[in-house]
């Protein structure tokens, strides 16, 4: 196995995260995120749920600091020297005596980098407070300031490697639709039908692979559609019950996300039939609106006017940025789509526009992961938006 990318490639998105830590006069940078730690070196391993990290400074690093029993995937997914890789050793997991975050302090304090500006990832899902507090009691003099969504920000522009790597990812994510546009019928159990779509998303196509999309593949049937992020059972599927699916591709841990709606039954309910229309006149409005340069809250904007024209409210957002992520969430956690949102989307920023309506007893999905040009955008999905009968 080795990288999905080129060093060069690396290399680039390392200079740029340290623009970035230039600006905010940063001397180190501390990095907990695992898809910011992918999307910096490559590395990849189901090794999230014990403490690791990537420390860069604007001299030295990465280094990739982790478990001592993933030492050697980082090894062949990065370009890393072994002189870059520093596990910590395996006595130190899941302990209540001590913890590694002991380890990487006094690594650190070794190192160089025990006197200096350090900014960290405050709010990620993977940096514990107590691996925090053990590194500011172990490093004492460290001038600690919050580096939150940095490398995120810095990620939001994608490459032209990137983009061909999304574009795979888009394919994978049509044929794990059609899987379920195969296999839904009256009388299959949601967990029958989800477990062939998984297998779909994971066979990929005869010419490359897929990976588990960071976002739990979901089917809202029936009753439950009427929220946002049920999972499946194994219930079975019903006439008469109006089905979307929120589904995905991912190409080493790239993900594009794509959904639908189908019904189950002789005839479509008037108001799916209504809805529908409504949500995909929103789409094309939302389409037509975003472009580089374009503020979020004008694309959302578009949408809202389309809604406000049928009667009709969804008070969540559209859409977010999406590219390199792990479980629970495909999201970059930078641009959201919403009212008034003033942030102006970059061209080659990748975005999944999802237009949920969830309403009483009932809802229905349509979503497009769209790139963004200079004057357009694209979906890297291709699949139809029309709500099939079926049963």
């Amino acid at each position: 196995m080795s990288p999905p990318f080129s060093k060069s490639e690396y290399d680039t998105r390392v200079s740029r995260v340290r623009e970035r830590m230039n600006e905010h006069e940063m001397d180190v940078l501390l990095i907990g995120d695992p898809g910011n730690i992918n999307w910096m070196t490559g590395y990849d391993a189901w090794s999230f749920y014990t403490p690791q990290m990537m420390l860069l400074s604007l001299t030295d690093g990465p280094y990739w600091i982790g478990r001592e029993m993933d030492a050697g995937a980082a090894d062949y997914t990065t370009h890393l020297p072994s002189s870059q890789i520093v596990p910590y050793p395996e006595t130190l997991v899941q302990r209540s005596d001590s913890h590694p975050a002991e380890y990487i302090a006094d690594w650190m304090s070794n190192s160089g980098f025990s006197n200096c500006k350090v900014g960290y990832e405050s709010d990620t899902y993977f940096t514990s407070p107590r691996s925090v507090e053990i590194l500011k009691a172990g490093l004492p003099k460290v001038h600690w300031v919050n580096a939150d969504l940095l490398v995120n920000w810095v990620r939001l522009v994608k490459s032209e490697p990137e983009l061909k790597m999304m574009q795979q990812a888009g394919k994978i994510a049509e044929i794990a639709m059609k899987t379920a546009w195969e296999g839904i019928r009256i009388g299959v159990r949601q967990s029958d039908l989800m477990a062939d779509v998984l297998a779909s998303q994971i066979r990929g196509t005869k010419d490359f692979g897929g990976d588990m999309p960071a976002l739990h593949p979901l089917i809202l049937a029936g009753k439950s559609a009427s929220t946002a992020h049920p999972m499946w059972t194994d219930e079975k599927l019903k006439d008469g019950q109006t089905v979307s699916f929120e589904l995905g591709g991912c190409r080493k841990r790239y993900n594009v996300g794509l959904a639908r709606t189908v019904h189950l039954g002789n005839k479509k309910p008037d108001k799916l039939v209504e809805t529908a229309k409504v949500v995909e006149e929103g789409m094309i409005a939302v389409k037509a609106t975003l472009f580089a340069s374009a503020k979020a809250g004008d694309v959302h904007k578009a949408w809202q006017n389309v809604l406000d024209k049928f009667g009709l409210e969804k008070k969540s957002r559209i859409g977010y940025s999406i590219g390199v992520g792990y479980p629970p969430d495909w999201g970059e956690h930078t641009i959201s789509f919403r009212p008034k949102e003033q942030t102006v989307v970059p061209e080659n920023a990748v975005v999944h526009i999802i237009l949920g309506m969830w309403m009483d007893g009932w809802g229905m999905e349509l979503s497009e992961t769209l790139h963004v040009r200079k004057h357009d955008c694209i979906a890297l999905s291709n699949f139809s938006w029309d709500i099939p009968l079926l049963g």
